[in-house]
This record gives C-alpha cells, sequence and structure tokens, in this order.
C-alpha cells in the first residue's frame, strides 16, 4: 500500500518510530534496538492494522508484511500470531544468546563469551596462553580463544554496540585475568558462523555481536553473589592424597538500569573478587625459618 504510517512502538521503552511506505508499498526502519515491538499501519480508506508481540534480536532482520482492509480509519484488525523465526531476509547463519541464558547458566569466571560456544561449530581452545609475566598471551589476545569451524582465534570479530573491541592484534578481548567481565550489562549477543553480510567485514572467522542493556521505562536492578569453594569440590583423579587443597572464589556486585523521559541510565557495579588457591605444596616451616642446611637434608 503506497503512502501508508507505519508505526513502530518498543514496548518497553515507549518510543516510536514512523515510516511512510514508498510507490511500492514497501517500507524500512534501521537501527531498532533489541526487544519486543508493536506495529501500527494506517492508510486513507482503510482500516488500522496492529501487529503485537515482534520479539527483535541483536543483528536480525525481521521481514513484517501486513495486509489492509478496506474501512475507516476507526476500525482495527489486530493480529495477535507473531510473525516466524525463520529468517527470509538473510541468509546469515547465526544463533542468539539472550540475557536469560547468561544469567542463569553457570559461567567459569563470569565471562559471557564462552557462551559462543554453545552454537554449532564454535568451540574453545583447550591449549591457551597463559597470562604469565613471561606468556606470550599478549600477542594472541587476552580474552578466551574460540574457533569457528577451524578458524583462528585471531580471526574473529568481537562487536559490542557495532564497535569493535578486538586488541592490538585482533585477539580475543579480555583483561589480564584472561576475562571478558560484563554479563549484567550485555542484553544479548549472537554468533554469526557463516553468509554474513559485508556490512561485519574485518574477519573470516566468527562475528560475536553484542548489545549493551540501555533501560526501559521502570527500574530494573539485579545483585549477585557466586562463591566457589573447595568444600563444594570432589577429589579429582590426579589429586593428591590428603585434603582437597584449598580454593576460594567470591564474586559480588549488582547493576541497575532506568530510562527516563530524556536519558537513559544503565550502571553496574562489580564489587572487587577475592581469590585464594594452593594447588602447590609451599616450602616447609624450617625452610621458612632459613635453617634449610641445619634440617632439611
Amino acid at each position: 500500500m503506497p503512502g501508508a504510517t507505519v508505526s513502530i512502538k518498543n514496548v518497553g521503552t515507549g518510543i516510536v518510530r514512523e515510516v511512510t511506505s514508498n510507490g511500492d508499498g514497501f517500507y524500512s526502519a534501521p537501527n531498532l534496538l533489541p526487544g519486543t515491538y508493536e506495529v501500527r499501519v494506517t492508510a486513507q480508506g482503510f482500516q488500522t492494522s496492529i501487529q503485537k508481540d515482534i520479539q527483535l534480536t541483536v543483528g536480525a532482520q525481521q521481514a513484517l508484511n501486513l495486509s489492509l482492509k478496506v474501512g475507516q480509519l476507526n476500525q482495527t484488525v489486530q493480529v495477535s500470531a507473531a510473525p516466524p523465526d525463520v529468517q527470509t531476509a538473510s541468509s546469515t547463519i547465526s544463533a542468539t544468546v539472550d540475557s536469560t541464558t547468561m544469567r542463569e547458566l553457570p559461567l567459569n569466571g563470569r565471562d559471557w563469551t564462552s557462551l559462543a560456544t554453545l552454537e554449532p561449530g564454535v568451540t574453545s581452545i583447550p591449549n591457551q596462553a597463559g597470562t604469565g609475566f613471561s606468556a606470550n598471551k599478549g600477542n594472541r589476545g587476552f580474552g578466551n580463544q574460540l574457533s569457528d569451524a577451524g578458524h583462528r582465534a585471531n580471526e574473529n570479530s568481537y562487536r559490542v554496540n557495532g564497535i569493535s573491541i578486538n586488541d592490538y592484534s585482533n585477539g580475543s578481548p579480555g583483561g589480564a585475568t584472561g576475562l571478558n567481565l560484563g554479563v549484567d550489562g550485555i542484553q544479548e549477543f549472537s554468533v554469526l558462523t557463516s553468509n554474513y553480510t559485508a556490512e561485519y567485514g574485518h574477519t573470516s572467522g566468527a562475528v560475536i555481536n553484542a548489545i549493551t542493556k540501555s533501560g526501559i521505562n521502570d527500574f530494573h536492578g539485579t545483585a549477585f553473589f557466586f562463591d566457589r569453594d573447595k568444600i563444594f569440590d570432589a577429589k579429582n583423579f590426579f589429586d593428591p592424597a590428603g585434603p582437597i587443597p584449598p580454593f576460594r572464589r567470591v564474586q559480588f556486585g549488582g547493576s541497575g538500569e532506568r530510562l527516563s523521559s530524556r536519558t537513559k541510565h544503565l550502571c553496574m557495579e562489580r564489587m572487587r573478587e577475592f581469590v585464594r588457591t594452593n594447588l602447590y605444596p609451599g616450602p616447609s616451616a624450617c625452610r621458612r625459618r632459613r635453617r634449610a642446611t641445619a634440617c632439611c637434608a
């Protein structure tokens, strides 16, 4: 329908985007944030058509075809059936990891990029370089090393809000601990493994495309506390005789988000971590007293 007005409303924030269909009846609304949307189409001499519960994910293209019936503008036709999940507008092979998956699944170290291995063809490289002073990990990326269908770890592209966050050597991003933190700040991310469009570029491997939380009209917050302790561990085959080696890791913090009429706020507070581990026995008491010659043969 040429000249039809298409109103696209973000249910979470209430923000409305309006576009007009062209002479052939096509319309396009780029750069929409991921979330739940409601689409309203109006045209002179036709009934108003409303489509609800449209889910948009990060980096996805959703084709939505609506038909109008002859009638008055005050007459409304509401479509409750959700559009199909099959991506008819793109041939990209991808999958999305949402915030519920990141929040509920256990994460060793709270590194959200490790969940990319949930997608077919993506594996974590088992023999990763260490993070010690003499390690060469800085030239390979401090983050989690991933391989997509046999590609090297430095052939992947990491993007947050459309900005590349690969390090200087094009390796995976991460801190000195080898982790990419910020689980509570990431809304969702997609993993594109093949057939992605030229807009991504810069890579021959996978594209890990994430977006941060943007806030909604109501205030929402989270608080977390994760404790790893030897009392919850079982001895493995290679542990020496005696008690379980001591280990303690405590991670706690919180986040909050709100979108007001003029500004949006997203704050994330991550408390300091406390890690204590002892995998190898230290010097004996006599060596610590510097009596190695007299006490220890």
